[in-house]
């Protein structure tokens, strides 16, 4: 089968994309989504997301993570499915679209796009971390020296070790400046760290308002990919009204065989 298909980036988080409005793509097979996604045999990503056509709003967004599994919400996922939207003339300027967790709603400025997640009802508070679910589940830890982090080994371990196989995402933070904070994650399902992870930025940003150490309601994130922000709204029941905001961007068209 020759496969169209598209490469999109969101601060370093890349994507393979199928427009697959037409349902030519073979949905349950793993192995292939894993092989496209593979960086020595195929297109190489973090994972692999198809446009697919949904009665009550503009498309639907199917996920996959690099290991070939269905997997939960991806916010830089999402941000680049928005820009192909709009590349494929589906949408304009705004958007609505549904995806594993439900309804979000979008908008595009340039190559700019701004994706309201859903709303967050609790942070929970540990000894020496936060855990909370952005549409994904996250492990929030503060770090002294976020450079010396070996990333992969230590989110490994926490990310087997504290939660299971079912897993969590691990996220290392240390504080820049007002507002602003440095990134690194540890994706399940990637199981490696990667330039950015869009729910763990918002996961983050809301957790360290939880803690204090953000004074507004709009958080500046630095990760190895590139720079993101976090906009919401705190209420007695938990966070809302969140935005996620980046560039999101086309990299390259293609044609494979498989």
């Amino acid at each position: 089968m020759k496969l169209i298909f598209y490469k999109y980036q969101g601060t370093g988080n890349d994507f393979v994309m199928i427009d697959n409005r037409d349902e030519i793509f073979p949905k349950s097979n793993t192995r292939l989504v894993a092989d496209l996604c593979d960086r020595k045999f195929g297109i190489g990503a973090d994972g692999l997301i198809l446009l697919e056509n949904d009665e009550q709003t503009d498309f639907k967004m199917v996920y996959y993570n690099s290991d070939g599994n269905p997997s939960t919400m991806c916010g830089n996922g999402g941000r680049c499915l928005v820009a192909f939207a709009k590349y494929l003339g589906v949408i304009a300027d705004t958007a609505t679209f549904v995806a594993v967790d439900g309804l979000h709603h979008a908008s595009v400025d340039g190559e700019i796009v701004s994706l309201q997640m859903q709303d967050v009802v609790e942070v929970q508070e540990k000894d020496d971390y936060l855990f909370l679910d952005t549409g994904s589940p996250h492990h929030v830890q503060m770090v002294e020296d976020i450079q010396k982090v070996d990333v992969p080994r230590e989110g490994a371990k926490l990310r087997y070790g504290l939660y299971g196989e079912k897993g969590s995402n691990i996220n290392f933070v240390k504080l820049e400046s007002k507002d602003s904070f440095n990134v690194r994650t540890y994706e399940r399902g990637v199981e490696d760290e990667t330039l950015s992870c869009g729910t763990g930025v918002t996961a983050v940003a809301l957790a360290m308002h939880n803690l204090g150490k953000v004074t507004g309601n709009k958080v500046s994130i630095k990760t190895l990919g590139g720079n993101l922000s976090v906009h919401f709204e705190k209420h007695n029941d938990g966070y809302r009204n969140i935005h996620l905001v980046g560039p999101a961007k086309q990299v390259f068209k293609g044609e494979i065989l498989c």
